[in-house]
């Protein structure tokens, strides 16, 4: 029997390999404000939260100039590389056959909507996809806003939902907004940063999660 009905992804290092990318462009656009570029594992460490967010997050001193420049030099660096960035192992596969199966889809990003877009296109998996929601579009995570809004969108109860991270701030809006969570542990941060916000599972990579789903979901 079902367990679930919808099933949320993030996007950014769970069905997509961003993470890298999104590093870089996050580092030279710091350097373009002038300010000191964050460690790789620090700027890990925001992914997943909005754009404007992340840059408090990361450089809360910065003042208004400098935080409009990081904002706009980011999109810049990383629209230059986004046709770099691929799908991971089984994901091209998998997104059709679980919407084929009669799972509602639905993505909770934080990105902007013009960059999901955009992502959108060049993996070719929108058609897939009954629902989004994006970071200039709603709170960003962990606020429930996303999960909640998606849910009320599709007609799907808390209970019948799950949602996929590889951040904290996934499972922790998962938390908040009363539904279960999968931990994708192969994405931006590592398994001991997932486990405290009580996961169903966790997987090592988009291989065993797609199995999990088949098997459970």
């Amino acid at each position: 029997m079902r367990q679930f009905d919808l099933i949320v992804f993030d996007w950014d290092g769970t069905l997509v390999d961003s993470a890298r990318t999104i590093v870089d462009a996050l580092q030279a656009a710091s350097v373009d404000a002038g300010l000191e570029p964050p460690r790789d594992s620090v700027a890990r460490s925001v992914i997943g939260l909005g754009l404007k967010e992340a840059m408090h997050t990361l450089f809360p001193h910065a003042d208004q100039s400098q935080a409009q420049i990081l904002v706009e030099r980011y999109r810049s660096h990383y629209y230059l590389r986004d046709s770099d960035v691929s799908l991971f192992d089984g994901v091209a596969e998998a997104i059709p056959e679980l919407e084929a199966h009669g799972f509602l889809l639905a993505v909770a990003t934080g990105k902007g909507r013009n960059g999901l877009n955009r992502s959108f296109e060049a993996t070719g998996l929108k058609s897939y996809f009954h629902a989004s929601r994006c970071a200039d579009e709603c709170f960003s995570k962990p606020h429930p806003q996303m999960l909640h809004e998606l849910m009320n969108e599709l007609d799907v109860l808390p209970e019948r939902t799950v949602m996929v991270g590889d951040a904290p701030f996934d499972l922790q809006m998962a938390q908040n907004a009363g539904v279960a969570s999968l931990g994708a542990a192969y994405g931006a941060q590592p398994l001991e940063n997932l486990l405290p916000y009580s996961p169903l599972a966790c997987f090592n990579s988009f291989t065993k999660l797609r199995l999990w789903l088949a098997l459970n979901a």
